[in-house]
């Protein structure tokens, strides 16, 4: 029960982080290398919020705002000239995420910093005894995913916003604002990294590389369940946080680490569209 519920927390906090990437890797084609440092933004102001004397809870309401507004800035000013050019998304972000670390860096300085658990102590779950934030972990994860389903695919702005992937000058062809689509879906997958990070604050030591430690898992996450649908990703984030705590179990970490990407390396390669998806002939 203990290997479960520990696989059932890693399953959700990558879950949180992977949710940001389905919306902007996902379905905006756009590879997001700053996403970890989103994460920080999040992480970082719940550090600055709760080192003032606001309470935790308000600032996780916050953080995502936070750092939707800087998804929209960087957006607006590097990621727009670029979404044509796939490649180059990659190095832009990648500068972006270096800026944004070393500004962390010269506010908060380079050692770790701590975040009052605002649930401490333990529940008892079937007979073994868990946290009490972790388990709210789990549960907020389960509904975050749920709402980003029926937001993308239950209703008329995720009809649009899909059709907008799906055939972007039919789209504007049709009066449907595409410009106004990129900014939303880049700011919201901003703002559910950056309350990735504040959920997982108090949880772990918030530092300027937390975000590098998920971001190649959820990159790998999504390749190997594939982005058609939110399955895809469930799957992949299944996969690895399942066979990580498995092997971790008889395997040091670093070990653990090889043969799990190893194990992504191979499925990717006999999956290029992810396992849940089609084979193209």
């Amino acid at each position: 029960m203990e290997l479960i519920l520990d696989t059932m927390n890693y399953f959700s906090v990558l879950m949180l982080v992977v949710l940001g990437l389905v919306v902007i890797f996902g379905l905006m084609n756009v590879i997001n290398m700053a996403h970890g440092e989103f994460m920080l933004i999040g992480a970082y102001t719940v550090v600055a919020m709760t080192g003032a004397g606001a309470s935790f809870w308000l600032a996780l309401i916050v953080a995502p705002i936070t750092a939707a507004l800087a998804g929209l800035a960087v957006e607006y000013f590097v990621v727009q000239r670029i979404y044509h050019r796939f490649l180059d998304t990659i190095l832009a972000t990648w500068g972006v995420s270096l800026i944004i670390k070393q500004a962390v860096i010269l506010i908060f300085g380079p050692t770790a910093q701590t975040v009052p658990n605002p649930l401490s102590g333990s529940m008892e779950v079937l007979g073994v005894a868990y946290p009490r934030m972790r388990l709210l972990i789990m549960a907020v994860s389960v509904a975050l995913t749920l709402g980003l389903y029926l937001a993308l695919f239950r209703s008329n702005i995720g009809l649009k916003l899909r059709a907008v992937i799906a055939n972007r000058n039919m789209a504007s062809a049709l009066g449907l604002n595409t410009r106004r689509m990129d900014m939303a879906c880049f700011s919201l997958g901003a703002g559910l990294a950056g309350f990735a990070g504040a959920m997982m604050s108090p949880v772990m030591s918030v530092d300027p590389h937390m975000g590098v430690g998920f971001l190649i898992p959820s990159f790998l996450a999504i390749l190997v369940g594939g982005v058609n649908s939110l399955a895809g990703p469930l799957f992949g984030v299944a996969a690895i946080s399942g066979s990580s705590n498995l092997i971790a179990g008889w395997l040091s970490q670093a070990d653990t680490q090889v043969i799990v990407f190893v194990l992504c390396m191979v499925l990717i390669r006999f999956f290029p569209e992810g396992v849940l998806n089609k084979r193209k002939r």
